[in-house]
Order: C-alpha cells, then sequence, then structure tokens
C-alpha cells in the first residue's frame, strides 16, 4: 500500500489547499492510511462508538460554533476523549480559528492541525479527490492506449505484434495517443483511467525506424495526458485452427481492477488493415453504448424473416 504522511500531504497540497500549520511540525509525522475523509460533529458529541478515527478529520464552521458553545471543563474533556484516538490529522476549514484547548491537546498527543482557507464543501471535494487518486490501485500493462472516437482503446498482444504501428496509423487518421509500449491504469470506482507512466513527452519506438516524437512530428492534436479505457483490443498472429469470433452475439469481456470491459480478438495477418478495423470496433462500441447491438439487430430481422416464409409456406399448403 502507498504511504503518505501529513507532513508529504501538506507539503504537496499546501498551495492547491492554502494550507498552514497550527500545531509544531512534529505533529505531521502520522500516516494517512484511508481515502475517505469525516466530520467528527457526533464524536464531539459524546457519540464515538463508531468513530472512523483513521481518517482526516474536517472540522467546520458547525463543528467550531458547537465547540464555542461548550463549557471550557466540557470542551476539554470531550476533546481529550475525542483526540485519544490515533487520528492522523485535523484540517479546519475557511480559515477559522482553532480553540486553544484543541491545538494544546493535540501538540501533547502529536496530532497535527492544518487549517485551509477553502470552504469547507471546496476542501471536501479537493481533499476526497486527491485522497481517491492517491491510494486508487494501480495497474501497469503492457500496452498502447489509443483516442478513437473518443473511445479509449487499448491495444495489447505480444511483442513484436504491431501495437505502436498500428497506433501510429490511427494517428495519421486524425486519432490521439495516450501511451506507447506502457499503460499506467488506475480505477476510480467507477471506470478505469489510463495514462502514460512516463512523464517526459510522447515518444514511440517504431522497429526499423526509431524512436519518434508523437507531438512534434503531428502536432497538440494528436496526444492526450489519459483517457477512460473502455475496451481491450488483442492483437494476435492469425491461425487456421482458431474459432474467431465472426457474428458478435458472444461477447467477450476482461476484468482489470475489479472492472469489466468488453475485449476483442483481433488476428493479424500480412495486408490486413488492423487500423480500420480498430476504427469499426471503437464506432459500434458507441452505437453499443446508446443501446443499438448490431448482432442483435440482425438476429431480430433473420427470425422476423424466417417467421415470415414460414407462414407464407403454411399459407401455401392450406
Amino acid at each position: 500500500m502507498k504511504e503518505l504522511t501529513v507532513k508529504q500531504f501538506f507539503d504537496l497540497k499546501k498551495k492547491d489547499l492554502v494550507l498552514s500549520m497550527v500545531t509544531n511540525p512534529v505533529t505531521l509525522e502520522k500516516q494517512i492510511t484511508d481515502s475517505n475523509i469525516n466530520r467528527p460533529g457526533l464524536a464531539l458529541a459524546g457519540y464515538i462508538e463508531r468513530f472512523p478515527y483513521q481518517r482526516i478529520q474536517i472540522i467546520g464552521e458547525t463543528e467550531i460554533s458547537y465547540m464555542q458553545s461548550l463549557n471550557e471543563d466540557i470542551l476539554y474533556e470531550r476533546l481529550k476523549e475525542l483526540m485519544m484516538y490515533n487520528i492522523p490529522c485535523f484540517i479546519v476549514s475557511k480559515g477559522l480559528s482553532v480553540p486553544p484547548q484543541m491545538e494544546f491537546i493535540a501538540n501533547e498527543l502529536n496530532i497535527g492541525i492544518l487549517v485551509s482557507r477553502l470552504s469547507t464543501v471546496k476542501l471536501s471535494w479537493h481533499l476526497s479527490r486527491y485522497l481517491r487518486d492517491f491510494f486508487s490501485p494501480v495497474l501497469t500493462m503492457h500496452a498502447t492506449l489509443v483516442d478513437v472516437y473518443g473511445v479509449g482503446v487499448l491495444l495489447t498482444g505480444k511483442s513484436g505484434i504491431g501495437k505502436s504501428e498500428c497506433a501510429l496509423e490511427l494517428i495519421e487518421r486524425g486519432h490521439r495517443l495516450i501511451s506507447d509500449d506502457l499503460t499506467q491504469i488506475k480505477s476510480n470506482e467507477t471506470s478505469l483511467i489510463g495514462t502514460s507512466p512516463k512523464n517526459f513527452g510522447y515518444f514511440m519506438e517504431v522497429r526499423g525506424v526509431g524512436v519518434i516524437d508523437i507531438e512534434r512530428m503531428f502536432g497538440i492534436q494528436a496526444v492526450r495526458k489519459q483517457s477512460v479505457v473502455d475496451i481491450q483490443v488483442e492483437l494476435m498472429l492469425w491461425h487456421e485452427n482458431i474459432d474467431y469470433e465472426r457474428i458478435g452475439m458472444g461477447s467477450k469481456t476482461t476484468e482489470m481492477l475489479g472492472e469489466k470491459i468488453p475485449l476483442v480478438n483481433i488476428p493479424v495477418s500480412p495486408g490486413k488493415n488492423v487500423a480500420v478495423i480498430i476504427e469499426v470496433i471503437a464506432m459500434n462500441h458507441i452505437l453499443k453504448t446508446y443501446g443499438y447491438d448490431a448482432a442483435q439487430a440482425m438476429q431480430i430481422k433473420l427470425t422476423e424473416e424466417i417467421q415470415k416464409k414460414s407462414k407464407n409456406r403454411n399459407n401455401i399448403l392450406q
């Protein structure tokens, strides 16, 4: 599992979240281990049975107002009981002032308190998005990812099968490259997001030619930073004894990081224009997304035609 200390988080997001430190620097050494956040209103009110202490705790105007309404002795006891848990840190929104008792106990128990100038809603949104992205599972694949008509097509297959060459032809036809050779895939709980693990440009290795710079050669419109991975296309050598899908009634899927996406196996042979086939796969995927399946439509028409001929034959016999 990835490791993230409160200090690392503070250094990374200080500017974006407009953060400042309230407690001593030594209090920022704890680990953040949960991608979720919590507002400890119920815990401050005394209900701590199901208190998710392992999360970053967000203190907003409501919590500050509640603490200010309490007697000093009661507030101290509530905070002491709350902060006995191994909380990674508190973040106070809107630049609000932290009660002195809270700061004192936090320094004593080594719990960091940060203050953000953002509103509670904006802070929660940005923080949740960052933590979810940081802790999301990552898969790195030997694959090429291209954007074809807005569909993220992940090209896989054995080394030398022609993934880069196919991607190059798609780029020449006006589509966009996300990553070549290696693709990093993350799950955001609803879809798979593919990016390049390399952060130094859009270079592609073409056998017999060498390394080329796609962005410089084809322009900024030929590349894209990331894309949803919508479909996987597995390129494989043609073999006569393999029964390849011809109609499309038996749809295949593959699973990555708990998400299922369609899988299409494409046999590669000399003279076969794979790039055009991939364009067709992307357009067909769009049609299926909008509820139209060509294989099912053809099956319905064939069934109707058979029923019609059978009915005509019965009428003739009668």
